[in-house]
């Protein structure tokens, strides 16, 4: 994965680049995010691996992605073909995320919780996770009633586990050894 990443990390930062230059940069988060799906489609799959000509493939990509793609994403997309790298689009789309992110100073934090949390709750594990990473913080929250209570967060390296499953298996380590 990581020379997946290595190979798209090119491409991405070019398009990151132009997308702030354009003042852009939420388009083309939506442009990247779409034309990855689009390369991730089990049809799309057999015309990225095949022998079509990369001008006839980008074409088609093109036709597929319809308005979604703007011209300047159309550009993208030819030069990637003609390297024969369109099924690189999730890796860069990934990347493009990740560089967004750290140029807006956010960062993606996961909360798993036993059960639904307030608003009031979401809001306080936000302030404390923006205290905490010096960064606006974007919660993604669901719901996993094996934690039995308690939630856990996650974001980048950061993992804070706060669930009482969590603290159960801690407890029956520490008394194990």
């Amino acid at each position: 994965m990581a020379e997946l990443s290595t190979i798209a990390r090119p491409y991405a930062k070019a398009a990151f680049d132009f997308a702030v230059e354009k003042e852009a940069v939420e388009s083309w988060t939506e442009m990247l995010a779409f034309a990855a799906l689009v390369s991730e489609n089990e049809s799309m799959q057999p015309l990225l691996n095949g022998t079509l000509a990369s001008a006839e493939l980008a074409s088609l990509f093109i036709k597929v992605c319809g308005e979604q793609v703007n011209e300047h994403g159309h550009n993208l997309i030819k030069l990637m073909a003609e390297n024969g790298r369109l099924a690189l689009l999730p890796s860069v789309s990934q990347l493009f995320v990740e560089y967004r992110n750290e140029w807006a100073k956010e960062v993606e934090a996961t909360v798993v919780s036993a059960s639904e949390l307030s608003a009031e709750q979401q809001q306080q594990i936000s302030v404390s996770l923006e205290k905490r990473l010096a960064r606006k913080v974007k919660l993604n929250c669901s719901i996993d009633p094996s934690l039995i209570g308690g939630v856990v967060i996650k974001s980048g390296d950061l993992v804070i586990d706060g669930s009482v499953s969590g603290k159960l298996s801690r407890l029956s380590e520490s008394l194990q050894s």
